[in-house]
C-alpha cells in the first residue's frame, strides 16, 4: 500500500515539474485586408485545423473578427512565433499585416475573399460577415 501511495505521489510531482517548464501561451493580433466574410473565415479555419494542427503547430486557439479584418491567435512560443504565424496566413491565401499572400493560395480563394482592389470583399448592400440562412 505504501509503495502504491509513494509511486502516485512521485508521478504527481514529476507531472507538475513537466508542466512547469512549458512556456505560457501568448496572443498576437494580425490584420488582414482580405479576411472580411464568413467564407474567408471557413477557409482559414479549415486551413489552420488541417495544415497547421492545433498543438503540433503551437496553436492554442484563434478568434477572427470579420468586421475589423483581424485574427487573434493564441500560440505556444516554444513551438512558433508571430512571424511564422504570418507566413501560415500567407500560405492560406490571406494577407497578414504588411506581408502579402502567396499567389497560388490567393488564386484558390473564393471571389469574396479577394482583396478589394481585385473586386473582393463586402459588396454594396450585401453584408458578408454573417453566413446566410438559406
Amino acid at each position: 500500500m505504501k509503495k502504491i501511495l509513494l509511486s502516485m505521489i512521485f508521478c504527481l510531482v514529476i507531472g507538475k515539474m513537466v508542466n512547469a517548464q512549458q512556456a505560457k501561451p501568448e496572443w498576437v493580433s494580425i490584420k488582414s485586408n482580405n479576411l472580411k466574410c464568413w467564407e474567408c473565415k471557413e477557409v482559414l479555419d479549415k486551413y489552420l485545423l488541417e495544415e497547421k494542427g492545433i498543438l503540433e503547430g503551437g496553436l492554442v486557439q484563434w478568434k477572427i473578427n470579420l468586421l475589423q479584418g483581424e485574427i487573434r491567435i493564441q500560440y505556444l512560443p516554444n513551438y512558433t512565433n508571430p512571424d511564422a504565424l504570418k507566413v501560415t496566413l500567407n500560405n492560406a491565401g490571406f494577407d497578414a499585416d504588411d506581408t502579402k499572400a502567396s499567389e497560388d493560395a490567393y488564386k484558390k480563394l473564393p471571389p469574396s475573399c479577394k482583396r478589394a482592389a481585385d473586386g473582393g470583399g463586402p459588396q454594396p448592400r450585401k453584408p458578408c460577415h454573417v453566413k446566410p440562412f438559406n
